[in-house]
């Protein structure tokens, strides 16, 4: 194998969670340039058709699955629908997320309950679902992405830091649960990005933007394609020694 063919993931399949918009669909077009195919799993059914479309433009095929990722059921409906419609599941990445800005003492159970569900206990469910298919495959490789504040604390999104605390350690267990059966498991964090969640910054808050940007070594915000590289290198061959590790994709923010 070439050095090329370790970034090849040409009949490769992967679900991407939360692969409609933002960091996920950057990852999405980022595994589909490497050739595979992409299934875009996300709640909103007009957008993950709009970005399945922009996917199909690279030459790979991509399927658009409507599905809410906190509920068991509809986890299994989409993985067996992979399966079936692809007779294979090799990659699996977990993007979907959400956050809220508050204080700890301000968050009713309710709320803290949703960051959960949609970052921490997805990822569990979609991972658990996909085992069995990989295992039987030979293997596979699952992503789980985290945050920069998976290093460390927050103090206006404590349910956030905690979700994604817990999901490197989530990727840690599975990857050695896993390791025996040829599935790799990692993390990758992300630091501050462009995206519809945070364009609004510059304007809503420019005090907080500058302390920001100030604090970023490389001297920008990272754009979602900003992901493609290390996406492509956790999922195809090239990673197949590397299990368990949290890789951040910062700037160096979280260095600084």
């Amino acid at each position: 194998m070439n050095g090329l063919d370790l970034f090849n993931l040409t009949g490769r399949v992967a679900l991407v969670t939360g692969g409609n918009g933002g960091l996920g669909k950057g990852m999405a077009l980022g595994l589909a340039g490497a050739g595979a195919t992409i299934v875009v799993a996300a709640r909103n059914g007009q957008d993950n058709a709009r970005a399945a479309l922009e996917i199909r433009s690279l030459g790979v095929a991509a399927l658009p699955v409507e599905t809410d990722v906190t509920v068991e059921e509809d986890v299994r409906s989409t993985v067996q629908l992979v399966v079936e419609t692809f007779g294979r599941l090799d990659i699996l990445v977990n993007n979907a997320g959400t956050a809220m800005r508050k204080k700890p003492q301000d968050y009713t159970l309710e709320e803290w309950d949703q960051i959960m569900h949609v970052n921490l206990r997805s990822a569990f469910l979609c991972s658990r679902e996909v085992y069995p298919h990989m295992k039987d495959h030979g293997g596979g490789k699952i992503i789980n992405i985290g945050s920069m504040t998976s290093i460390f604390g927050s103090d206006w999104a404590a349910s956030y830091s905690a979700s994604k605390g817990g999901l490197v350690q989530l990727s840690r267990s599975l990857a050695l649960a896993w390791a025996e059966d040829n599935i790799q498991v990692n993390s990758i964090l992300p630091g501050w990005f462009r995206t519809d969640l945070t364009d609004a910054i510059p304007q809503r808050d420019p005090e907080r933007y500058r302390h920001i940007s100030e604090r970023i070594p490389a001297g920008r915000w990272g754009n979602p394609l900003d992901l493609r590289g290390v996406v492509v290198f956790l999922a195809g061959s090239a990673s197949d020694y590397v299990t368990g590790a949290a890789i951040p994709v910062d700037g160096g923010y979280s260095v600084k």
